[in-house]
């Protein structure tokens, strides 16, 4: 479980290809400080498995070809800057809201229009998952937990808005994505959580799998 509070702005020190998985090896002094094999960093607000803590201040995760291809962790490079945050511990502040790490879809980044202090950025939002989203609610754009300022739709298909202030800009990779960036999408879940339920209370147990936005991350995978 995260609060999409990102703690630190790492960079992909190697991205190792084996078969139909990757090893990425990822530099990050503070989150890898007191990681141990088996925890749980968000790369990017994609819930990955540390596999190894390196003494250089970096951790290796395995990345499954699922997750690669539907998330925007298949087009990271070697240097890329990534967003990291380790696993809420037991009693801590909820600085944002409640982030699972498992993706529900891919975005790209349409227009970056710049205020006095702050940034407004408009990011298309999928069919698939847009009734989850809505305005003064919670969304996670690449593990960042934002607060949803628009939410619309023009010729090109729906959209939502968020307005990035000086510090989200300075301390995570969102004040450096440009115009046509892909990033990872969550919605907050308690929505998803109230849409089974009241499917279930209104026309009894159905599987409504195939309406439901796939949780992408190791955890789920691993299940």
């Amino acid at each position: 479980m995260f609060t999409g509070i990102v703690e630190e702005r790492g960079e992909i020190a190697t991205i190792d290809t084996m078969g139909d998985f990757a090893r990425l090896t990822v530099r990050g002094p503070l989150v890898a400080s007191d990681a141990r094999h088996g925890d749980s960093i968000a790369v990017n607000g994609v819930c990955l498995t540390v596999v190894d803590v390196l003494p250089e201040g970096a951790f290796t995760a395995d990345v499954m070809g699922e997750t690669l291809d539907r998330t925007s962790l298949g087009k990271l490079e070697e240097g890329s800057a990534v967003n990291l945050e380790r696993a809420m511990a037991v009693g801590a502040r909820l600085g944002g809201h409640i982030v699972q790490g498992h993706v529900d879809a891919t975005g790209t980044v349409l227009t970056r229009t710049s205020a006095d202090k702050w940034e407004v950025v408009r990011v298309s939002l999928p069919d698939r998952i847009a009734r989850y989203v809505v305005e003064k609610g919670s969304i996670t754009v690449d593990g960042v937990s934002l607060t949803v300022s628009a939410v619309g739709m023009d010729v090109h298909g729906s959209y939502f808005e968020v307005s990035l202030i000086p510090t989200t800009l300075d301390l995570t990779i969102r004040g450096r994505s440009p115009v046509g960036t892909v990033v990872n999408l969550e919605v907050d879940v308690i929505a998803k959580y109230v849409e089974r339920l009241t499917a279930f209370a209104q026309e009894g147990p159905r599987d409504v799998a195939a309406d439901e936005p796939g949780a992408l991350g190791n955890r789920a995978e691993e299940q």
